[in-house]
């Protein structure tokens, strides 16, 4: 198949690139580059590209006859989305339905959405399941449930079938080296740890110390980008064959506390990693924790990368020998 990933620069979706290069499917990568790199888009083609660009988009699918699209191209800070929220409907619902106005145009019916752990807001239940009841807390989460029934919608009135995949902690690096995490600025736990291991930063703030939980820090699922990345295939695959909409979960299924990933990553790096305790985020929930029954069972997806201190380690790999990320190159 031609595929066609949105912000396939990005983080998650240049291990998405990376992944699909492993297999027989051509590859078309959309990216705006505001927060991604073209340095870490491995294969395929590229397209300096905003979704919010009709004319440029139209002519990317009729060029190369795209028969799926994997979609991660979004704003993604919870802390920006409440204080700029036209920001975050603009980009994560208007632009996407520019895509797929050009999808319908050009008869492409099959659609992997990123969407997030931040669609169900505070848990029900742990572990979280798909059908626990979305109520976000921030315009981040709400724009991206929101664009889930978008999504829902056009699959009852077109010719249309997606599915939404549902992360949790993405983390990691590519096994190989050759990509890792590089944002700016950077919001998450694992990166921070390891900028802070190399002494890029002084002390590293752990924001809340006395939540319910084993130690008194939050508590969440981290899964290894690869992995998350390895789902996205078997949707787009699993989309061809079935032709059958679902949402899923993606996750580890257990749980580690703010203090566990410190710990583990000082064993990993051999440093000291200082810390600090902040105050405690707004609409923070103590514990985060996704069943991935569903996508295992339907799917067959299976992680590679199970265990925490792995996880770190290819993260580890990949800032130590890219301190100042994709422009050590």
């Amino acid at each position: 198949m031609n595929i066609l990933v949105t912000g396939g620069a990005g983080y998650i979706g240049s291990h998405v690139v990376r992944e699909l290069m492993d297999t027989d499917h051509d590859i078309v990568t959309v990216d705006n580059l505001q927060k991604g790199h073209e340095q870490a888009v491995l294969g395929g083609e590229f397209y300096r590209c905003d979704l919010a660009d009709r004319e440029k988009l139209e002519e990317i699918f009729a060029r190369h006859e795209i028969d799926s699209v994997i979609h991660l191209a979004a704003d993604s800070l919870v802390g920006e989305s409440m204080q700029d929220p036209h920001k975050y409907y603009q980009n994560n619902v208007s632009a996407g339905l520019t895509l797929l106005e050009v999808m319908q145009k050009e008869d492409v019916n099959s659609f992997v959405f990123s969407s997030t752990a931040a669609v169900y807001g505070e848990p029900q239940s742990v572990p979280i399941e798909e059908n626990d009841s979305g109520d976000p807390t921030n315009p981040y989460g709400r724009s991206k449930l929101f664009f889930e029934e978008i999504l829902a919608d056009y699959e009852r009135a077109y010719d249309f079938n997606y599915i939404s995949l549902r992360y949790f902690n993405a983390s990691g690096a590519h096994p190989s080296g050759e990509i890792g995490e590089d944002h700016d600025p950077e919001t998450h736990l694992i990166p921070l740890v390891l900028e802070t291991a190399l002494g890029q930063r002084e002390k590293l703030e752990i924001y809340g110390t006395d939540y319910d939980t084993r130690d008194g820090t939050c508590i969440r699922d981290y899964i290894h980008v690869s992995d998350l990345a390895r789902a996205h295939i078997l949707a787009v695959e699993y989309l061809a064959e079935n032709k059958e909409s679902a949402i899923y979960n993606l996750g580890s299924g257990d749980g580690f506390s703010v203090r566990e990933v410190i710990e583990t990553a000082r064993r990993v790096t051999g440093r000291e990693i200082p810390v600090k305790p902040a105050r405690p985020r707004p609409g923070d929930p103590p514990v985060l924790i996704a069943s991935s029954e569903k996508i295992r069972e339907e799917l067959g997806w299976q992680r590679n990368f199970p265990d925490l201190e792995t996880i770190i380690e290819t993260a580890w790999n990949w800032h130590r020998n890219n301190p100042r990320g994709f422009s050590s190159d």
